[in-house]
């Protein structure tokens, strides 16, 4: 993919502050920090986002990202870790080569916000969503 910039980042093509590597993943610190250690997973397997990506790859995408979560709470004694994945326009996503988001949460006010506007729906519709996704 000639035009991906995270392929790119993968191939060393485009530089990168590399914090992980395996035969499946590479990880490496975003750019535009929203906390201290924020850090990029991704695939080394080209996929668009999740929704794309086949189970084996998530498997193994999800595996570096909960061994380099803990490592990076360790390593940066953050107080927590938030864990996120964009998937098309709607959701945020501008890059589009699957990545998850890891982000080390501190006490002491990071400037990070998650903001949701939460709804309390009835149990009803509760009951008939839960009918309507059920696997």
């Amino acid at each position: 993919m000639n035009d991906c910039i995270f392929c790119q980042i993968i191939e060393h093509h485009i530089p990168s502050y590399k914090i992980y590597e395996d035969e499946h993943v590479y990880a490496f610190l975003d750019i535009s920090q929203a906390t201290k250690g924020h850090t990029l997973v991704v695939p080394k397997k080209h996929c668009r986002n999740i929704l794309d990506a086949d189970p084996e790859t998530v498997s193994q995408v999800f595996a570096a990202v909960a061994k380099i979560a803990v490592h990076l709470k360790d390593k940066l004694h953050a107080d927590g870790i938030n864990v996120t994945t964009n998937a098309e326009p709607s959701a945020g996503q501008v890059v589009f080569h699957w990545h998850v988001h890891i982000l080390p949460r501190y006490n002491d006010m990071d400037g990070y916000q998650q903001i949701f506007d939460n709804t309390e729906p009835t149990t009803e519709t509760l009951v008939a969503l839960a009918e309507t996704i059920a696997l």
